[in-house]
């Protein structure tokens, strides 16, 4: 699995790159106001990116702002045409579904995906919520897919009525296990109170339960992009999975399980999988136990 930083950070990034497992870089409009704001006196933006670029060999992922097929084509040939010169690494960042209210078009964002990938351009496909999104961005011809998997468990955990008028913790996870509980529970209550015949054909509100989680039945995050790697390996799509929006180091390692080609991370996430207080006291231990002959040993 390839291993991509979440920033647009230049410390964190250059960091990351001197560890030696850095494969690529994801920013976004949110990521670069933050970076903006941590600096000192006033960012010059092009070369901020442009030092992104020559840091790392991967790709750098470049997000649009743009919400229309066509705005949103011509800021893609924009930003790969003024800085994939510099490292050949540049991949655009097109929405699946720039739509913000009901009366605004859901494939502006898979009408540019498709014109984008016509002319060569790489596309990683982002805010992908549902497995059906990712299907949609493959056959668009997308390169990557990024599904949100922290986003979509606090979906579910508000649905589940969990929320307490404030944001989840980051660094907190959610099972699927534990929303199939919860729902089997109010399903069998249901049942227990009325007859099934009404829940499954007549009540729509119980009926919902059976699906309780996204609007695929996704229990999780995890979960969501499980099913969008089965779904993309019983096909021909070249489509990568770019794991997005991870909050802990457990659902790293459940993507790695299901084979996710791509990861992208917080920093703090990848220092926190090389942390564990067993490997700190072994490491004490053997300090400890080192004799000055085998030390001497070593450094003649």
């Amino acid at each position: 699995m390839d291993i991509f930083v979440d920033t647009a950070d230049l410390d964190e990034i250059k960091e990351a790159e001197s560890w030696g497992i850095l494969d690529g870089v994801t920013t976004n409009p949110s990521l670069i106001k933050k970076a903006a704001s941590s600096e000192q006196g006033e960012m010059n933006l092009e070369e901020h990116i442009s030092e992104i670029l020559r840091t790392v060999d991967g790709p750098v992922s470049l997000e649009v702002t743009a919400v229309d097929q066509q705005d949103m084509v011509d800021e893609a040939e924009t930003l790969y045409d003024k800085f994939n010169e510099i490292n050949d690494n540049v991949v655009v960042k097109i929405p699946v579904n720039t739509s913000m209210g009901k009366n605004d078009d859901d494939f502006e964002g898979v009408k540019a995906i498709k014109s984008l990938s016509e002319t060569g351009i790489p596309v990683n496909c982002t805010l992908v919520m549902k497995p059906n999104q990712a299907i949609m961005a493959a056959k668009a011809g997308a390169e990557y897919v990024s599904p949100f998997l922290g986003r979509i468990d606090d979906h579910i955990r508000d649905q589940m009525g969990l929320k307490r008028g404030e944001d989840y913790p980051k660094g907190t996870y959610y099972p699927s296990e534990m929303v199939e509980r919860v729902r089997n529970y109010h399903i069998q209550r249901r049942i227990s109170e009325r007859s099934p015949e009404d829940i499954i054909y007549k009540d729509e509100e119980s009926m919902e339960l059976f699906y309780w989680g996204n609007d695929d039945g996704v229990l999780s995050g995890v979960d969501m992009v499980w099913s969008i790697k089965n779904i993309l390996d019983n096909y021909t799509f070249d489509t990568k999975i770019i794991a997005a929006s991870i909050r802990t180091a457990r659902q790293v390692r459940q993507c790695a399980e299901i084979g996710v080609e791509i990861s992208t991370l917080p920093f703090s996430v990848i220092e926190d999988m090389m942390s564990h207080h067993k490997t700190s006291e072994g490491m004490k231990a053997f300090d400890d136990d080192v004799i000055p002959e085998y030390r001497s040993l070593l450094r003649d």
